[in-house]
């Protein structure tokens, strides 16, 4: 990028910046009542085996090496979680789309939804918005003791109030058409595969 390309650049994302809309209160939405399942977690492990996720229930004592025995070609590991070292951290991005160089991004996830098999992600757990997109794997550290029920708990999750960006991820990357048939991967991970692992915080439901 040239000096007058990153000059418009700039402008016009001040100008953006100058003209947002005031900010808004989160709509109040009505919980639907749904029959809990019995085991969020085995209901967590079908929705996301659905859409192409993996699920890690057994016990993980070193990340690294797990990390390394499932991606065994990955040579820039980036871990945005204390319980991997990794060999780089988001802080070390300079610039967004060096996103695109990770090989597998291990971050951990405050919340899982059991009806969708989804994981809640913001900017405290990405750190570099890109690195859930640009990364060719994803693997997600997720505390059993935090999944919810279905799309309507989740929604009451502090983090979609409290945050400046949440989303709910379902597997990795995905294209379908008309006739039913998805294919993996699409245009972002290739890729997402959940470790159960109890968060250091205790474990206690902050949705």
């Amino acid at each position: 990028m040239n000096s007058t390309q990153a000059l418009l650049r700039n402008t016009i994302l001040e100008s953006v910046r100058a003209n947002q809309p005031a900010a808004s209160p989160m709509p109040a939405i009505s919980h639907f009542s749904t029959n809990q399942p019995a085991d969020l977690v085995a209901t967590f492990s079908k929705s996301l085996a659905r859409m192409a996720g993996v699920v890690v229930d057994e016990d993980v004592p070193d990340l690294d090496a797990f990390v390394r025995r499932q991606f065994p070609e990955a040579k820039v590991i980036c871990s945005a979680v204390p319980e991997c070292e990794g060999t780089i951290k988001p802080a070390s991005l300079k610039n967004w789309s060096e996103a695109s160089t990770i090989d597998v991004c291990v971050l951990r996830s405050p919340m899982g939804v059991a009806e969708t098999g989804s994981v809640l992600l913001s900017d405290i757990e990405l750190q570099v918005h890109t690195i859930g997109f640009l990364a060719h794997d994803l693997v997600v550290l997720l505390d059993p003791k935090q999944i919810v029920s279905n799309i309507h708990d989740a929604y009451e999750h502090p983090y979609f109030k409290l945050r400046p960006y949440s989303l709910l991820m379902t597997g990795p990357s995905g294209s379908g058409d008309i006739s039913g048939i998805v294919v993996h991967p699409a245009q972002a991970a290739k890729t997402l595969t959940v470790v159960f692992l109890p968060s250091p915080k205790g474990g206690q439901r902050t949705g």
